[in-house]
């Protein structure tokens, strides 16, 4: 016959082992690809809700044991760089796999060039995510009141072909207005007003960033890809 001290850790063990099984299993469930929606960081940006996470998390490579020595190596001095633990961290490569299109008006590479040194260290262009930040629910998740300024403060046209000169707007600081009449990647095919004041009005390009279909055209020169290739 059991002691009660003996039967006391047999329930114990066998609490240990219901937990860790039932721990197990919910995190397996969870982990689950029909589960994803449990565990993202937030919504999917317009355009990407029917997209899986593998889709832009791509696994890191090596296993689960030597990511874990890598990241403790890290931390404790003996490694000089922390390693990518369970996936590969979201890199313009990946945005590109998908969005890269021949003639963007404002493509990565142009903003990696010296002379745009002032708005990496402002506003970090040459980056997807500086104005697409994922897990957000929005097409845009950046202002539209400073970006344009940056890089565009010493603008002149020697035949401006606008009612209101773009020298004048600079000097007024109508920023909003670039939007009006310039599709930022030039991606919809559409003419480029003249007159300021039939300009696409701020509302409905803040809509359009929150997510709103596009007030430009509904014609594009390039879609993006459903999936970007591996």
């Amino acid at each position: 016959m059991k002691s009660p001290a003996n039967r006391v850790r047999q329930r114990q063990r066998i609490g240990f082992i219901a937990g860790l099984a039932g721990g197990a299993a919910a995190l397996a469930a969870l982990l689950a690809p029909s589960q994803e929606r449990w565990h993202v960081r937030g919504p999917m940006n317009t355009g990407h809700e029917a997209l899986r996470c593998e889709s832009c998390h791509k696994s890191a490579p090596r296993s689960l044991r030597q990511q874990v020595q890598a990241s403790v190596r890290y931390w404790v001095g003996l490694r000089k760089t922390l390693d990518d633990f369970g996936y590969l961290g979201v890199t313009n490569d990946i945005c590109l796999g998908c969005h890269d299109r021949p003639n963007d008006r404002h493509t990565v590479f142009r903003f990696c060039e010296p002379r745009f040194a002032e708005a990496r260290a402002k506003l970090q262009p040459q980056l997807c995510v500086s104005c697409h930040l994922e897990h957000r629910g929005r097409r845009v998740t950046l202002s539209m009141t400073t970006y344009c300024e940056v890089c565009h403060r010493e603008t002149k046209l020697r035949k401006d072909p606008l009612d209101i000169s773009h020298a004048n707007l600079i000097a007024l600081n109508q920023w909003e207005s670039c939007l009006g009449c310039h599709d930022f990647h030039g991606n919809h095919i559409m003419k480029v007003r003249k007159v300021v004041a039939e300009g696409l009005p701020t509302a409905e390009i803040r809509n359009y960033f929150a997510g709103a279909p596009s007030p430009y055209a509904k014609t594009k020169r390039y879609k993006a890809k459903k999936e970007a290739k591996s």
